[in-house]
């Protein structure tokens, strides 16, 4: 009985190991072959679903964000996190509603760069912002809904 279990158990641990290398081949497959923009970082798992996502793509690093923001050229960046519920519902209408409005909506993944939440001030995803002249013209935050979006972008971007 004893080696029954024996077994039991030394197939159960040799399976999870499989599943273990299993899943991380295919993360890094994920990374290597998806133009990842986030270099060699470590991702978490919620970016590296995402990875392949249109509505994902535009991402902007930090360094690139303070540069464009320091410059005084007008930017609109979508702070959000792919493990945000909200997020989640609010980027497949805002990213088209973005593109049909000719902006070039940056992303910040606020997951990968979370201390940038302290450097713009960003209590809660999603969060939308345009930046002229080095500073904050406006925000918008949380599901705000299309008509809202829409508004925002007549108002700071599209002006």
């Amino acid at each position: 009985m004893a080696k029954k279990i024996s077994i039991f158990i030394g197939v159960i641990v040799v399976l999870f190991a499989g599943l273990y290398f299993v899943v991380d081949y295919k993360n890094n497959q994920a990374v290597e072959d998806n133009n990842n923009p986030y270099g060699d970082k470590e991702l978490e798992q919620g970016t590296i679903d995402q990875l392949d996502d249109p509505n994902y793509k535009n991402q902007i690093m930090p360094d690139e964000l303070k540069k464009k923001v320091d410059s005084g050229d007008p930017v609109t960046v979508y702070f959000y996190s792919p493990t945000c519920s909200h997020c989640q519902s609010t980027t497949p209408y805002l990213v088209p509603l973005a593109e049909d409005n000719d902006i070039d909506m940056k992303k910040m993944n606020l997951l990968e760069f979370n201390n940038e939440r302290e450097v713009y001030s960003i209590d809660s995803v999603p969060t939308l912002v345009h930046f002229e002249d080095g500073k904050e013209v406006s925000r918008i935050v949380g599901d705000q809904g299309e008509a809202n979006f829409q508004t925002f972008f007549d108002e700071y971007v599209n002006r």
